[in-house]
């Protein structure tokens, strides 16, 4: 292991441990890599740690999940997404955000369902992770000016749009997000590598500075996770489709209607 990886091993670590350390807490699990690995962590750390996986039955995110909980020996609890509960979630998520972003309400649906079931108050995410670390497909075959380019403009979507959509849902439901991929430290060891290491070479080699550390830490498992974004691997853009087909609508259109009707 290199000395840059292994200090960006000791910041990650070190970012969580100060999070949970102590704490009852829930993750926000999709049994991918970036959840996958910050509960592997945090499990040698808080007081107790619960899986929660939002989605609908035998999803890809509810499957992925309930394997890799009996990987990690967490409990794990499957919170489901319908046709009967989804349009009514969705107007309670507009409600209390305003986000009128067809896009973000359906791949923050999950975590919505997370914040209002939980028991605990601290929500570990991976939240961060695919803008740190080239997660996105579309960062396949960038120069490394445009992935520098793109990886700042996504962080900074992040950071002015989602981040504040979702501290509105925690603070509704009086629970707390953990962000740790975020951490002043994390994010200064990763921006402290040549953008070179940061690069994906396909597909199916994006993240792989998390992915060594996943096998560094014993966890090949976690390691092998292949990526699906969230609101298709929970199977919530299927459900708020067929909603809104159901009402001769699009699902722009449907989230169009509910905002509307909502403050106007």
């Amino acid at each position: 292991m290199s000395i840059e990886l292994e200090n960006l091993q000791n910041a990650l670590i070190s970012a969580i441990r100060s999070q949970v350390e102590g704490q009852d807490i829930a993750v926000a699990f999709s049994g991918g890599l970036d959840s996958g690995l910050v509960a592997a962590i945090a499990k040698e750390y808080a007081r107790s740690v619960t899986l929660y996986t939002s989605g609908k039955d035998k999803s890809y995110d509810v499957v992925m999940a309930q394997e890799m909980s009996e990987q990690l020996g967490l409990p794990w609890l499957h919170i489901p997404l319908t046709e009967e509960n989804i349009e009514p979630r969705l107007r309670e998520m507009i409600s209390i955000t305003g986000t009128s972003s067809p896009l973000t309400l359906s791949f923050e649906l999950p975590l919505f369902f997370v914040c209002r079931t939980v028991r605990e108050k601290y929500v570990l995410g991976g939240q961060g992770s695919d803008e740190l670390f080239a997660g996105y497909s579309k960062y396949v075959g960038m120069s490394e000016e445009e992935l520098d380019r793109a990886r700042k403009a996504d962080l900074g979507k992040l950071i002015s749009s989602t981040i504040p959509h979702e501290t509105k849902i925690a603070d509704h439901y009086g629970k707390k997000i953990l962000y740790p991929y975020l951490d002043s430290l994390v994010t200064m060891q990763v921006n402290a590598m040549n953008l070179k290491d940061l690069m994906p070479a396909d597909t199916d080699h994006r993240k792989m500075l998390l992915r060594e550390i996943a096998r560094n830490l014993g966890y090949p498992f976690i390691a092998e996770k292949k990526k699906k974004a969230a609101q298709y691997g929970s199977g919530t853009m299927d459900l708020v489709r067929k909603v809104a087909s159901d009402k001769g609508m699009t699902y722009s259109e449907l989230v169009d209607s509910i905002y509307r009707d909502i403050f106007e």
